[in-house]
């Protein structure tokens, strides 16, 4: 997708700047309300995550008040450390899809904007089953079959497979994994995933010709069918 991420604090523009391109995602930035939207108005965006406080007369809410003013329609994150009700509702009200509070994990922010892009094209409905290649993984049932075989998996096991596979062609990093599989919000320094991509791969790739699970170096994982 081609974001547009318009936050005025480095630190968590640089975080979720490098959190989407890891994530194989195309990132415009602007670190004002005047900036962001020029950018807005004049490109095309698949979505826009919008800090609400921002800099240089036009805050967040003017800014997407404006957007739609104009008819524009592109899916809008919205981001605020303004956690009350009222302020959620004050930002759904003038246009926002979304509305997340800060301080927030990447992988919810990231499962946000995806399911704000599938539903700006009509992608409706819940899903309950995954395929990459000949592996099926029903979400209803809990149960994983590739090549027609049964293969049984521990529940860590098969959320890091989920995970994998919602991201199928993409590369999915260590922090991606810490925070959507094991809910840690930092690095605590173990080798956790190694251990778990290990089982992981001498269910679903030894007993077959074909591996699916790669290894991107210095980067993570990828699930790929070649």
């Amino acid at each position: 997708m081609r974001i547009l991420l318009v936050e005025d604090d480095p630190t968590v523009r640089g975080f979720v700047a490098k959190g989407l391109k890891e994530a194989g995602h195309v990132v415009e930035q602007a670190d004002n309300g005047k900036d962001g939207l020029f950018l807005a108005v004049s490109e095309s965006f698949d979505c826009v995550i919008l800090d609400r406080m921002l800099p240089g007369g036009i805050d967040g809410l003017r800014l997407l008040e404006t957007l739609r003013g104009q008819n524009n329609a592109t899916p809008v994150l919205l981001l605020s450390a303004l956690a009350q009700v009222d302020e959620r509702v004050a930002g759904l009200k003038a246009g926002g899809d979304d509305y997340l509070t800060k301080p927030f994990a990447f992988a919810e922010l990231l499962a946000r904007v995806e399911a704000l892009s599938r539903r700006g094209r009509g992608e409706g409905g819940p899903q309950t089953r995954l395929v990459v290649c000949d592996l099926e993984m029903d979400l209803l049932s809990r149960g994983v079959k590739r090549a027609g075989q049964k293969i049984d998996l521990q529940p860590r096991e098969f959320r890091l497979l989920e995970y994998l596979m919602r991201h199928a062609g993409q590369v999915v990093t260590r922090t991606m994994l810490l925070e959507g599989v094991w809910d840690y919000h930092f690095d605590p320094q173990t080798n956790v995933i190694d251990v778990h991509v290990s089982r992981l791969r001498h269910k679903i790739d030894k007993p077959f010709p074909t591996a699916l699970i790669h290894t991107v170096r210095n980067a993570g994982y990828m699930l790929r069918s070649e």
